[in-house]
């Protein structure tokens, strides 16, 4: 069934979109699988907490990141099974079957569109014991600006929100939305955690808002310690 949905989903994309995706993940993956290799990572994380798959294995947890660090994140957390909501766009579908190249899995919709069925599908990979993972702003930012999807679920759950970053010391940063990472080979990168976010189950709209900006600033927290675990000036956002 899985197969025939897919299959009946392409018919939405152009001939050239059919064959980018039929080549890039598979391309991406296996350089991936060879750069990767030679990168070097180092373990930080706030006091009191824990870093996941280092020190034990997650289980029905919520993480968030920010989209700019896909890609190291796609080599470190490979095989852990991990579910990501990715939109429903050509992009989420190409980012869709490379993440399935690593041992990840998908939940397509977003935090506007698609949204509450995305999240209906966290809720049921939870409740399986698997972790759900989040590109906080992603698909299209802004930059360092979270959504409120991840901020629902742990709301709708109980299950509060962990958050990550990973900086490379040597990247070549894109001019997208996200100043994406393409972190260069043999560099240093920092997995730096920062403390859970916990959502009142009786939260309103603005103490939901308050719970989004906490998230906004522990993600935020992580960037900038990673990048002074690495020597790294700030980047200017503005």
């Amino acid at each position: 069934m899985a197969t025939e949905h897919r299959t009946s989903s392409l018919s939405r994309f152009t001939l050239g979109q059919r064959l980018t995706l039929a080549v890039v993940p598979r391309l991406v993956w296996a350089l991936l699988m060879v750069v990767g290799r030679t990168w070097r990572f180092e373990v930080i994380a706030e006091d009191g907490v824990t870093p996941a798959f280092h020190g034990f294995t997650p289980r029905g947890e919520i993480y968030c990141f920010w989209h700019q660090c896909v890609l190291p994140c796609a080599f470190y957390f490979r095989s852990t099974h991990a579910t990501i909501l990715i939109s429903q766009s050509f992009d989420g579908e190409l980012i869709t079957r490379t993440l399935e190249l690593f041992g990840f899995r998908a939940v397509r919709g977003s935090s506007s569109r698609g949204g509450r069925e995305g999240l209906l599908g966290l809720r049921r990979v939870l409740d399986s014991g698997t972790p759900a993972i989040f590109t906080a702003d992603g698909p299209r930012g802004p930059i360092y600006k979270s959504k409120l999807g991840p901020i629902k679920l742990a709301q709708l759950t109980g299950v509060p929100i962990g958050a990550f970053h990973l900086e490379p010391k040597h990247t070549w940063r894109l001019g997208s939305w996200d100043r994406f990472l393409v972190p260069m080979p043999f560099t240093r990168i920092a997995v730096s955690w920062g403390q859970w976010t916990h959502v009142p189950e009786s939260a309103d709209s603005g103490t939901l808002e308050a719970s989004r900006q906490q998230l906004d600033a522990t993600l935020e927290r992580a960037r900038l310690s990673a990048g002074r675990h690495l020597g790294l000036a700030p980047e200017v956002t503005s």
